[in-house]
């Protein structure tokens, strides 16, 4: 089952993707979704962020085997990061250089459990990253989380491949399988030590390469067997705190 997050004329809704449009469901957290009787067209619905993470975890040091010597490591990212497909990139100018990086990541349901699967973009400004060892500037900056475009339920997260384009740019496609950990590895691991909600996300790091963004590039994100995520990049602005308060 896919489910989206969408606008249309009468709100904002979760809704399970038909062939021509959308069903609007009661509640993508009970314990079983059931449909409402409304559908909204395909014209008039626009595709938002699938949830609104409290909570976004990344893995840090888990893009290959060779990760595997070294301990598990993982970071967070700004709630407020997060955007959904068709929503720009910005990137400021004196930012340096910054990369597109697809994974898989997972959306949580109840109770820690697994609700299912969506595809993000863990954009990271390289400069800023051998700057800070947290990693907070470069992986925290507005806009740079994108998610979606929906939620997949069914869908083998150990074997999943995962494809990076920028404009006519593509990186190979790798495999979740070819992660240090595997999928279940990290949301054990993560769930260990930090108490995850619904809606929660957690990106479960890039199995292959990642390309370099500046603004008037197109990044397409995507996972087999739940789509594509495609962000514009373009040009931003620091957010500044003045005197008088945030500029």
């Amino acid at each position: 089952m896919r489910i989206a997050r969408i606008e249309h004329p009468h709100g904002i809704d979760h809704a399970v993707v038909e062939t021509d449009g959308y069903r609007l469901i009661e509640d993508l957290f009970a314990d079983e979704i059931r449909c409402r009787d409304r559908w909204v067209a395909l014209a008039d619905a626009r595709l938002l962020a699938p949830v609104e993470p409290r909570t976004v975890v990344g893995m840090a040091h888990n893009t290959g085997p060779g990760d595997r010597l070294l301990p598990p490591q993982a970071f967070l990212k700004p709630a407020r990061s997060v955007i959904g497909p068709g929503e720009p990139v910005p990137v400021p100018a004196d930012l340096g250089l910054v990369h597109a990086e697809a994974e898989l990541a997972v959306v949580i349901g109840r109770s820690g459990t697994v609700l299912g699967y969506t595809v993000a973009n863990d954009v990271t400004g390289r400069d800023l990253q051998t700057e800070d060892p947290l990693w907070t500037r470069a992986k925290g900056q507005r806009g740079f989380t994108p998610i979606g475009p929906w939620i997949e339920t069914d869908l083998d997260p150990a074997r999943a491949m995962v494809g990076l384009a920028v404009d006519d740019a593509t990186a190979p496609r790798a495999g979740t399988d070819q992660l240090a950990r595997s999928v279940a590895e990290v949301v054990a691991w993560v769930s260990e030590f930090l108490p995850l909600g619904p809606g929660d996300v957690i990106l479960t790091g890039a199995p292959g390469a990642s390309l370099p963004i500046r603004p008037g590039q197109q990044v397409t994100a995507s996972v087999a067997g739940i789509g594509e995520l495609v962000s514009p990049v373009a040009e931003g602005n620091r957010e500044r705190r003045t005197e008088r308060g945030v500029a």
